[in-house]
């Protein structure tokens, strides 16, 4: 047996006192006056030797009524094992309260049974000891040591969230504020479900740290998520029909039927249908939906699930134009075909310009812009081109039959592209088309029939060795060229676009397509939806305000509580926002980068607005789907390969866990009996004194 503090022995010298008014007090004669004393001789012989030994017992009881209260102060215990600390403790608590700790025990979440098992990992420490209660949160104000009062109201405080942590980066956390303080013994506990996915405790290397893991295990391990959603097609239509592809997940051991599948969109909801997905796997489905009106589009995937439901709604946002703009900078006269192709498509809208009286400010409104045989391109219409395609755009370059090759070369070598060769009047035919790229993907129903392809009677020699072949010659030279530029691309031919030299112009199934294509490739794509908890970069045009203002704010929208019948205009933000932050931004010429970092706590839609009502951008936040996979470490699992100081706490829901807390830490404590005994003693004294009559 060792005591934590053993000077508390020393007070056993109080024993002393009662051994003392036992000598004097007990001792002290009564005087008795009786008429005749002849018959109390035997009396007063048995009366004296009764007296004398509960006298006797009264002072034993007394003596160790006051040893059990010096030991219990002394605190004594049986240790465990021979490594005991002792001293003041430094301890850090972690609680995970990521959304898979929602899952159910027996009786609760896990989440709050974690809590308790918090509240009795402080408790059963010392007042002396100082503590760190840590969540995934990693918030500053968790990153130094309190006392055990603060730190039962920090547990209080704990909630859910969509953080998630690797349990290495969680015990490097714990580390560096056990080390700040000035205790020696510093102790960890991580309390977690430890999922597959976080449950790299291996990876932290630090043996003068005690490592304590405390796995909270749910009742059943069943989820299905909505994992992700994207559309089929990257640019969506005005009065055209938008097909989504939903991806759902089966994350249990169990088949799941009838799941039922939702879509909300632009306040509206309705019912898409039921899906049933097989155990440990995933399904595609479809939901399709028509595109109203021009603007920005709020849609929301849900699926009914429980207990886990963090993952059952994914939130999408995304913008259709109400017309894309094409530029057309002639050399001579505009194209006759150029313009009939777009004149029937009421959702584009072609300009013609003059290479000599350009307005480079409005080149941004353009999705694609055509350079139609310009005989020379100056270095200013190159710099200006190349900013277009880094920012989005589509450019498509036909180059005259007399074309400068000198400013030619220079406008290619401007793109990172190799020269081309001198023109050469040659007649050539078109022998395939790439069917694979986007351009011409998923425009013929039947790629094997045999289509009638271009010919030229004329091109110039495209760099062999660079960019990508949309149309190409029989002898594998390019005739239509793709070159990735920033986020756009320049498309190049090999001939000029004059019905005298190229045949393109009259040939319908692949000329309309074709530019229908590039020019939506042009409208700049732009993620549906972003991850909370990912450093993610929003972007949107910048906009000076009427008061000069520049600071860009978010605002969440709140869901209707029903669905509305009457659609909200696009341009303007509900009266339903309810909360706004400003998130940490950038400008960048003419477009501004926002960063929200950890201020995006909620799934949900958020839109971007300098001030009034009017709305910039709108963007989509989802929770991380990386919770969503219940599977975790058995205790064997996560006892296994675990370095001398890391151990597995793996006790049941109805264990006295501050005990076992204890006796971890100071092995078998005594001093609670040590109470016990000193009160039974006081109470058998008091006995002896009033029931035992002399």
């Amino acid at each position: 047996m060792q005591f934590v503090f053993p000077a508390f022995l020393a007070a056993l010298a109080v024993l002393a006192i009662p051994v003392i008014i036992h000598l004097f007090y007990f001792r002290r004669f009564k005087k008795v006056y009786f008429t005749n004393v002849r018959f109390l001789k035997e009396v007063k012989e048995e009366t004296s030797n009764r007296q004398k030994l509960r006298n006797l017992l009264v002072l034993l009881m007394r003596c160790l009524a006051i040893a059990a209260m010096v030991l219990a102060f002394a605190q004594p215990f049986i240790p465990l094992s021979s490594g005991v600390k002792k001293g003041e403790r430094a301890v850090s608590v972690y609680v995970d309260n990521s959304f898979s700790m929602n899952s159910l025990s027996k009786d609760a979440p896990l989440l709050e049974l974690a809590r308790q098992r918090a509240r009795d990992i402080v408790n059963a420490f010392g007042v002396e000891d100082r503590f760190q209660i840590l969540t995934n949160d990693f918030e500053g104000r968790d990153q130094r040591l309190v006392s055990k009062e603060d730190a039962l109201d920090r547990i209080e405080e704990i909630r859910s969230g969509p953080a998630s942590r690797d349990l290495s980066k969680v015990l490097t956390r714990q580390q560096q504020c056990l080390n700040n303080g000035i205790q020696e013994n510093k102790i960890a506990y991580v309390v977690s479900d430890f999922q597959n996915n976080i449950a790299d405790v291996t990876n932290f290397r630090d043996s003068l740290i005690e490592v304590n893991l405390v796995p909270m295990r749910a009742v059943q391990e069943r989820n299905v998520s909505v994992d992700s959603v994207w559309f089929e097609s990257p640019v969506q239509i005005l009065n055209q029909p938008a097909n989504l592809l939903v991806k759902l997940s089966n994350r249990s051991d169990e088949d799941a039927s009838e799941i039922r599948l939702s879509l909300r969109h632009d306040g509206q909801a309705k019912p898409v249908g039921s899906v049933s997905i097989p155990a440990r796997s995933s399904k595609l489905d479809t939901v399709s939906f028509n595109i109203l009106h021009p603007g920005w589009h709020e849609a929301k995937l849900s699926i009914t699930d429980y207990p886990v439901q963090f993952d059952d709604d994914y939130y999408l946002s995304f913008h259709v134009a109400e017309r894309i703009n094409v530029l057309s900078i002639n050399g001579l006269q505009p194209n006759k075909y150029l313009n009939n192709a777009f004149l029937g498509a009421k959702y584009f809208h072609l300009d013609n310009a003059n290479a000599g009286a350009l307005d480079y400010s409005k080149f941004p409104d353009y999705q694609l812009i055509v350079l139609n045989e310009l005989g020379a391109i100056s270095s200013g219409l190159a710099t200006e081109l190349k900013s277009f395609a880094q920012n989005g755009g589509n450019v498509l370059v036909f180059p005259a039959p007399t074309a400068d090759l000198n400013s030619y070369n220079a406008f290619l070598q401007n793109f990172g592209v190799g020269n081309i060769g001198a023109y050469e009047p040659t007649p050539r035919q078109a022998s395939q088309i790439n069917t694979d790229e986007f351009v011409f993907k998923d425009v013929f129903l039947n790629k094997s029939a045999n289509l009638r392809l271009p010919a030229t009677q004329g091109n110039f020699k495209l760099a062999p060795a660079s960019g990508e072949h949309i149309l190409t010659y029989r002898d594998g030279m390019a005739m239509l060229a793709k070159y990735p530029q920033g986020e756009g691309a320049l498309y190049c031919s090999a001939a000029p676009l004059s019905e005298q030299v190229n045949d393109l112009v009259r040939n319908g199934e692949i000329f309309v397509p074709m530019l229908f294509k590039m020019a939506i490739a042009g409208t700049k794509g732009r993620q549906i939806a972003y991850t909370i908890g990912k450093d993610e970069v929003l972007e949107a045009k910048h906009q000076v305000a009427a008061s000069g203002e520049s600071i860009y704010k978010l605002q969440q929208v709140a869901e209707d509580a029903a669905p509305s019948t009457i659609r909200r205009p696009p341009s303007t933000v509900s009266s339903s926002t309810v909360e706004e932050f400003i998130p940490e931004q950038r400008i960048l010429g003419s477009k501004v980068l926002l960063t929200p970092g950890t201020q995006v706590r909620d799934a949900g839609w958020y839109r971007l607005h300098l001030q009034g009502d009017s709305t910039l951008a709108e963007y989509a936040f989802n929770y991380d789907r990386k919770e969503s996979d219940l599977s975790y470490k058995t205790d064997d699992a996560l006892a296994e390969g675990l370095p001398k100081n890391m151990k597995v706490l793996a006790e049941n829901a109805e264990a006295n866990f501050g005990q076992v807390v204890g006796e971890q830490e100071r092995g078998i404590v005594l001093w609670r009996w040590c109470v016990v005994f000193a009160l039974l003693f006081l109470a058998l004294e008091v006995l002896f004194l009033r029931l035992w009559k002399v």
